[in-house]
């Protein structure tokens, strides 16, 4: 059971490079953005580029690999905290942007512009998950 978890999330993953390495269109920004009220300030720092890049890029444009690989990064992030809220995006906005002990007081969102702060994200939405947030 344990070798067939690890299949399927090494699968996950490398479709995940796949897309990245593809770039992402633009307009998924939007889409991704608009799901839990995050602004063009907010995806900008996500992803690595400035405001006035993201402005410009047309829906159609495909992201560069590493901004394309931070918005799938975000992407299932917000997947795992809509399970999480239950489906609850206006909760999940709000959660983070709420400074939390367990990230060093400081909010969720201020640590997705890593991929170290995304894992730490996970990890508490994890803990929550399973009923042992601290």
């Amino acid at each position: 059971m344990d070798l067939l978890l690890t299949t399927e999330s090494n699968d996950s993953s490398f479709g995940l490079v796949e897309q990245a390495r593809q770039g992402v269109n633009r307009a998924k920004v939007d889409e991704v953005a608009q799901s839990i009220s995050l602004t063009d300030k907010d995806m900008a720092r996500i992803l690595n580029l400035s405001e006035r890049t993201l402005h410009r890029l047309r829906p159609e444009a495909r992201l560069d690999s590493n901004a394309s690989e931070r918005l799938l990064l975000l992407e299932n992030l917000l997947t795992h905290g809509l399970g999480v809220f239950d489906g609850r995006a206006a909760v999940l906005g709000r959660w983070l942007r709420v400074p939390l002990a367990e990230l060093r007081r400081q909010t969720p969102l201020d640590l997705l512009d890593t991929a170290t702060g995304f894992a730490l994200v996970h990890t508490v939405l994890g803990r929550i998950e399973h009923g042992i947030y601290a």
